[in-house]
């Protein structure tokens, strides 16, 4: 009951010290919980390039497990920032994050993964750009689905490689907003295999995918989806460690990330037919402008900010990400 009480109470309060900051003296900090994906490495770019037209200081920080994330705000604390972006590790320390932001008087917002209170439930006292995740899981069922009815598949005799890490909410999202579309479009619900991956890079995707394609040696065709890039990736890698030629294999990731345009830039195409790219310009400069206005005005975020994604295939990935302002 007390720790209800005290959820409760904290959703009520500011995560902040009051008052407006002037513009030099601005110091946001943008943590994420895996620095070394390109995803984060764009983000952090374009919150420096926010950084730069605005004049505030940017601190980038890795966090990978709780215990660091933790440790990190309290860095920031000591460092004088006056508020942070973050992407948990785990979106369950959403009331130890909201007492961790306020004991060091910042003002906090949350990107790509929404924070969840002690019933599970999205905790709305905390300001989140985030990812209509099963709308873009959608977009990657029609993608599948077209490529289908393109190369003229029976798909009575085709597979499906769910690469699933239903630990995080928004990969659960985009995967069923997937089969949604895939079983509305007749395919069986016994042709789609879990892959369940311990990570959510590209080897752990590839063991996963090959678990399945082991266990089913008399399925020729395979459609592929999960997470993001490195999930459809490790399937395509999969695919071809077993034999199975590109033009059997439709595989569509989610992210745009620099692995998938490497992909796209191969001499051959490969089983990765397309990408749903998600703009980390938004997730990125958007998020840092947002928090400086915060801080410098008082102007609050918007409570909850959900982008979606444009497919993206091997002869316009470049423009799309043009149009995006990628590139």
């Amino acid at each position: 009951m007390k720790q209800a009480l005290l959820v409760a109470a904290l959703a009520l309060v500011p995560l902040a010290g009051v008052g407006a900051a002037q513009a030099g003296n601005v110091k946001i900090g943008f943590i994420v919980k895996q620095p070394e994906e390109p995803w984060f490495q764009d983000e952090w770019k374009f919150a420096d390039q926010a950084a730069a037209e605005k004049g505030f200081e940017l601190v980038k920080i890795g966090a990978a497990d709780g215990e660091k994330l933790m440790a990190a705000i309290d860095n920031l604390g000591a460092q004088g920032v006056q508020g942070f972006i973050v992407c948990t590790p785990d979106v369950n320390l959403g009331p130890g994050l909201v007492a961790k932001a306020r004991a060091n008087e910042m003002k906090m917002m949350t990107v790509d993964d929404r924070l969840v209170d002690a019933a599970g439930a999205p905790l709305a006292s905390v300001p989140h750009m985030g990812i209509s995740a099963t709308r873009i899981g959608e977009t990657v069922g029609h993608a599948i689905m077209a490529e289908i009815k393109r190369r003229g598949w029976n798909i009575a005799q085709a597979g499906a490689i769910r690469v699933s890490y239903d630990q995080l909410p928004t990969a659960t999202d985009r995967v069923e907003g997937a089969i949604s579309i895939l079983k509305a479009g007749g395919f069986p619900q016994a042709s789609i295999f879990d892959a369940p991956q311990a990570k959510t890079d590209t080897e752990a995707a590839l063991n996963a995918a090959t678990t399945v394609l082991n266990a089913h040696p008399g399925i020729k065709r395979w459609v592929a989806f999960g997470l993001n890039d490195e999930a459809a990736l490790g399937a395509v890698r999969a695919t071809e460690s077993v034999g199975i030629p590109p033009e059997n294999v439709i595989a569509v990731g989610i992210g745009g990330a620099e692995s998938a345009i490497n992909e796209f830039k191969k001499p051959k195409p490969t089983g990765f037919a397309g990408t749903v790219i998600i703009s980390p310009r938004r997730h990125g400069y958007e998020t840092a402008l947002n928090m400086y206005e915060w801080i410098a005005s008082g102007a609050a975020p918007e409570p909850l900010i959900l982008t979606s994604g444009t497919l993206a295939a091997r002869n316009d990935y470049q423009q799309v990400r043009k149009n995006l302002g990628i590139e």
